[in-house]
Parts: structure tokens; sequence; C-alpha cells
């Protein structure tokens, strides 16, 4: 096991969380200021932890890299527990950081908007994260955009924030919204947020070896 990959995946995660979420919480710059925040922190991640972990801080993306035959199932298993210790506690210091405020109690959750039904928010949950992991296989995992890999996924995830955002909160990761919901106490459609991502991953990843990748 390789420590310095589980300590990236879980600062990795809890920026995620603590920023993007945060960005969320607070609200300054609506729906555009989310998606920067979360992109940016994507960003400025594969940068830094790139070529230790592959910033997956997903796990979704790992799940997805698991089934793809990038990486083994006995790695996968401290990614995905780090990620969602890092997820929660970056909830944890959230919460801590704004009590007191005016923003005390919000911690961002991803939520389904007025009229939008859970099975409406499964299905999206579903495509927006197949495409970012789409966007993962084939620049990152692939190699074809080399150092500009980093900034094709994060573009991806923001332009899915700015799609789904007003739907269901664009989660695209069990982490982003499992975090939260802990430290909250509100689990209401966890499940659509933890399957949904998980399916888009597969689907992504199916695609990438069964027909995308070059033999």
């Amino acid at each position: 096991m390789n420590i310095k990959s589980l300590f990236a995946e879980f600062i990795g995660t809890f920026a995620l969380i603590l920023i993007g979420a945060g960005s969320v919480a607070i609200g300054i710059g609506g729906l555009l200021g989310a998606a920067f925040a979360h992109g940016f922190v994507v960003l400025g991640f594969i940068y830094a932890f790139g070529h230790i972990s592959g910033t997956h801080i997903n796990p979704a993306v790992t799940l997805a890299m698991v089934v793809s035959g990038e990486m083994r199932l006995s790695e996968a298993w401290g990614y995905w527990f780090v990620q969602l210790v890092g997820g929660t506690f970056g909830a944890v210091v959230l919460n801590f950081s704004l009590n007191g405020t005016e923003f005390a109690g919000a911690l961002g959750n991803t939520v389904l908007y007025p009229g939008v039904t859970p099975v409406q928010g499964f299905v999206i949950e579903i495509i927006l994260t197949f495409f970012l992991v789409n966007s993962i296989f084939n620049t990152a995992v692939s190699g074809k955009a080399g150092n500009f890999s980093a900034i094709a996924i994060s573009a991806t995830l923001m332009g899915c924030i700015l799609m789904g955002g007003p739907l269901t909160g664009a989660s695209l990761n069990p982490a982003r919204t499992l975090g939260p919901a802990i430290v909250s106490g509100d689990f209401a459609n966890l499940w659509l947020y933890l399957l949904g991502p998980s399916i888009g991953g597969l689907l992504a990843a199916f695609l990438y070896t069964g027909l995308l990748k070059e033999k």
C-alpha cells in the first residue's frame, strides 16, 4: 500500500469538499462560483498530486479505474477509504469554519431541486459522471492530452456543474455528497448520489476499454 498515494487522495478529497461544498454553502458567485471552485480544486490537485496518486479524489473514478484494468482492486480499497474519510473531514472542518457566521448550518449538500424527481436526478448523475470519467480516460489515462489533460478534465467538471447544479447539485462524486450528508444528518436521496456516479463511471470505463482504447 502506497502511503503517499493515500495521503494525496485524502488531502485532495478534503480540499474538494472544503472549497467546493464551501463555495456552495457561502453562495458567493452563485452557480458559476461553485463550478469554478470545484474545477479549480481539481485542476490544482491534478498538477500537484497527479504523479503521486492520479488524483482520483472520487470513488466513482477509482471504481472506473479498477474495472478498466488501470488499477488493482487491492489498491482501490485504500483509495475509497481515504476519499470517504477525507470528504467527511472536509465537511467537519467546513461546519466548524462557518459556525457562528451567517452561513452556519450550510454545508453545500447536493440535493434535488424542486420539481426534479429521484429518477430524473439519478439519470442526470449517471450521464454527467459518464462525461467526466470519459474525459479522464481519453485525456489522462490515454496520455493523448499530455499536460493539458488537467485542463480538459477540470473544464468538463465545470461544464457539468453548470448544467446539473440547478437540478441535482451536480455531485458526480459519492464522497462529495456523503461527507456533507454525514455531518448534516441529511441523507435524503443519498442512494442516487452513490449509485448514479458509480454507474456513470462504469459506463465510461466500458466504452473506453471496449471501443476507444488504442490496442
